[in-house]
């Protein structure tokens, strides 16, 4: 059934191009998200550029038509987008608590307005489409039907996990550590089998001694498995996989051949530390990149301290302290396996010494747009505190012989305008499932401390 969504400016900034994924329905922008518009574009960040986007696209929209009488957003589809003001006699219609006419609230009154237009018959049923949780709980308490905005959003309990189990005949798995593997074609037809993605993780277990298992991957391009080779053999120090899933990760991270990895997993599961492992070995001893590239969101936990003094690199330090943490374990600053206990502790290796031998590069993700980075390994840490278009533009910037992995816990976002559901980096995952440059691990087994296991379990 043809509808009138009525959108929020939390919309817009969260994809600027929200305005054509409505299909064949009716687009309502109140004029305050106009002006709310208007006030955001000056900021340098994501939501400042998004912003801008939005006000060449809605001016584009203008040469068209009067939008304030609507105009054909696809010829093809039939949609329409209509600027429409708010009247002061149906905010008075508002409960005397939403009168004050603040932006939420005009918003709103517009919503109520074309709902009182629905009644009369005049247009389709109306929906207010907004990612504020409490202008949704407004909406309901005066009688509109309101929903979140959902194009992006990915179910979290039915994220790609990036492995799986299958059930073999000790024949079958011999034939796995063939050079060329066990072709998909000679197990069952409907099995789970059946149903593997690109570079996905498979534990073979035997049919006659279930104890018995093996690690393997799935090739799509020669619809093999093929027993896990490089997270046993490439020595890096002190890392070893600790689990099953760890392993896969490794040997995801090993593979020059895939190009774009995601690692999910709560906190202690050792998502940064391995990426960070595997992009110094590939960087400093196999030379297969010029550069270790790190990157994270600027966004604080909590109340933000305020402006930091400096130059640019000395404000990413206080941000980029989780990183030197996991280089310093790497290098040995810090031995978990020998506490210190009052004696002379090994000499901490900087982030600066790295930066000064040509290994480490720190960038803000804030400046990372319109550059292009070849032959370098790239670690976006704490991706999802990052929204779809904020991902698309880093992942864009990916060049020749370039790696990149994103790390990230969706249940730990600091970001107000993205939850589990919406972040970028669970869309990345559902998005690049099954292509063959791309992997992933849903890491679920912390190892950071028997502590740091439990906290995360039970708090």
């Amino acid at each position: 059934m043809r509808k009138t969504f009525v959108l929020d400016t939390n919309v817009l900034l969260h994809d600027p191009n929200a305005l054509t994924r409505f299909q064949d329905n009716n687009i309502v922008v109140p004029i305050e998200v106009v002006e709310e518009i208007d006030r955001f574009k000056r900021d340098p960040s994501e939501k400042g550029r998004n912003a801008r986007q939005i006000s060449r696209l809605l001016d584009a929209y203008r040469e068209r038509g009067n939008l304030a009488e609507g105009v054909l957003i696809d010829e093809a589809s039939g949609g329409t987008l209509k600027v429409v003001f708010c009247r002061a006699e149906t905010l008075a219609q508002l409960p005397p608590e939403l009168r004050s006419g603040n932006g939420d609230n005009n918003i709103l009154a517009v919503a109520l307005e074309q709902r009182l237009q629905e009644v009369m018959g005049s247009q389709p049923p109306v929906v207010l489409v907004t990612k504020d949780t409490n202008l949704r709980i407004k909406a309901d308490a005066v009688g509109l039907i309101a929903q979140d905005y959902t194009t992006d959003k990915v179910d979290i309990a039915d994220l790609y996990p990036g492995f799986c189990e299958l059930w073999v005949s000790a024949e079958q798995m011999d034939r796995v550590k063939d050079p060329a593997g066990l072709a998909l074609s000679s197990l069952p037809e409907g099995g789970a089998a059946a149903g593997l993605q690109a570079n996905e993780g498979v534990t073979l277990i035997d049919q006659a001694q279930p104890s018995h298992t093996l690690l393997a991957r799935y090739q799509a391009r020669t619809r093999a498995l093929q027993q896990l080779q490089r997270a046993t053999k490439v020595k890096l120090g002190r890392i070893q996989p600790r689990n099953r899933e760890q392993t896969f990760a490794l040997d995801l991270l090993l593979d020059p051949d895939i190009q774009l990895i995601t690692l999910v997993g709560k906190a202690g599961t050792g998502k940064t530390l391995l990426a960070l492992a595997a992009g110094l070995n590939q960087v400093a001893d196999e030379r297969l990149y010029d550069r270790l590239l790190v990157t994270r969101p600027v966004i604080p936990l909590g109340k933000d301290i305020g402006f930091l003094p400096g130059d640019l690199q000395e404000k990413m330090g206080p941000w980029m302290q989780p990183i030197i943490d996991n280089l310093d374990f790497l290098l040995g600053g810090g031995d978990e396996g020998s506490p210190h206990r009052g004696g002379q502790r090994a000499p901490r290796n900087s982030w600066s010494d790295l930066k000064g031998m040509g290994l480490l590069e720190v960038e803000a993700i804030s400046y990372i747009r319109g550059r292009s980075i070849p032959r370098q390994f790239m670690v976006v840490d704490e991706a999802q505190n990052l929204t779809p278009h904020e991902i698309k533009t880093i992942v864009t910037r990916v060049g020749q012989g370039t790696k990149i992995v994103l790390t990230g816990d969706p249940y730990q976002i600091d970001n107000p305008y993205v939850d589990a559901e919406s972040n970028g980096l669970t869309w990345l995952v559902e998005r690049f499932k099954g292509q063959a440059l791309a992997g992933h691990v849903t890491l679920s087994r912390g190892e950071r401390s028997e502590l740091a296991e439990l906290a995360a379990n039970l708090l």
